[in-house]
């Protein structure tokens, strides 16, 4: 039976070890594979907004609108300034940056892979500034630069190969039924714990970079910790070990660790 798991643990290393290409995130530097690319990603999420776009109402607040956008494009130049001079502009030269503020009451903020970014009415009563705008924008954005979702794209793909891999080994191996559905249960919860902890991973790493873009953009990076307190006390996190995104106290915590990063970057505009 060791033998056995043996040869599993191999052969799923190594076929999974042989997919994708390997690149690094701005600023943080990691390391991550990826086995989908740009254009398939885009093509997706371009689908995606268009769709919701349709059915999306845009907001009447025309100062609000124009804060969206002012703030937005900010950030964007300070990010492609950056990209470009560090030798990684290629990675949005295909970015066609948009900014939008939707009539909904929803705490939330998103942007797509390609700089679509939406912004929904809901936050501006926490974020209150534009500083704070600039930190969410600069966290939505940050996933995007750093290719969060095709990353957890990939992620899928991967264990989609690996169940599937680790079940034709186990009945090549002659185990019985029993054991294999065992098997793969045990593999699919570890898979969604394991999906789970990625994804905070990935939010903490939005919160680091997008610190940094905003600093860059001319935003005060120190107003993200009384931003967060406020988007704690409005009661829009969750500290379950299978939540998206870290807790409020973790979060906090990290980013005044990475606050005498980010303050080198900021120069008041």
């Amino acid at each position: 039976m060791k033998k056995v798991k043996l040869l599993l643990l191999v052969v799923v290393t190594a076929i999974l070890a042989s997919c994708g290409t390997t690149t690094h995130v701005p600023v943080t530097g990691r390391k991550q594979n990826l086995i989908v690319s740009d254009e398939q990603v885009m093509s997706l999420s371009n689908e995606q907004y268009k769709e919701y776009m349709k059915s999306a109402k845009a907001s009447t607040n025309a100062a609000n609108t124009a804060m969206v956008k002012r703030v937005g494009q900010r950030l964007a130049n300070a990010v492609v300034t950056y990209l470009n001079a560090n030798g990684m502009g290629n990675e949005v030269s295909n970015y066609q940056w948009e900014f939008n503020l939707v009539q909904n009451t929803q705490v939330n903020a998103f942007c797509m892979p390609g700089g679509k970014i939406v912004v929904y009415e809901g936050i501006l009563p926490v974020t209150q500034d534009e500083a704070s705008l600039a930190i969410v924008l600069g966290h939505e954005i940050a996933h995007a630069v750093a290719k969060h979702s095709a990353e957890r794209i990939s992620n899928a793909y991967k264990q989609q190969y690996g169940m599937q891999i680790i079940s034709g080994v186990a009945s090549a191996a002659g185990m019985g039924s029993n054991w294999q559905n065992i098997t793969s249960s045990v593999l699919g919860v570890g898979a969604q714990a394991w999906s789970s902890g990625f994804s905070r991973s990935q939010e903490s790493e939005a919160d680091h970079i997008g610190l940094i873009f905003a600093a860059m953009a001319g935003y005060d990076p120190a107003v993200a910790v009384t931003f967060w307190q406020r988007m704690a006390q409005a009661g829009n996190s969750s500290n379950s070990i299978f939540s998206d995104h870290p807790s409020d106290a973790k979060r906090i915590k990290q980013i005044n660790g990475w606050l005498p990063e980010a303050q080198k970057y900021y120069k008041k505009q």
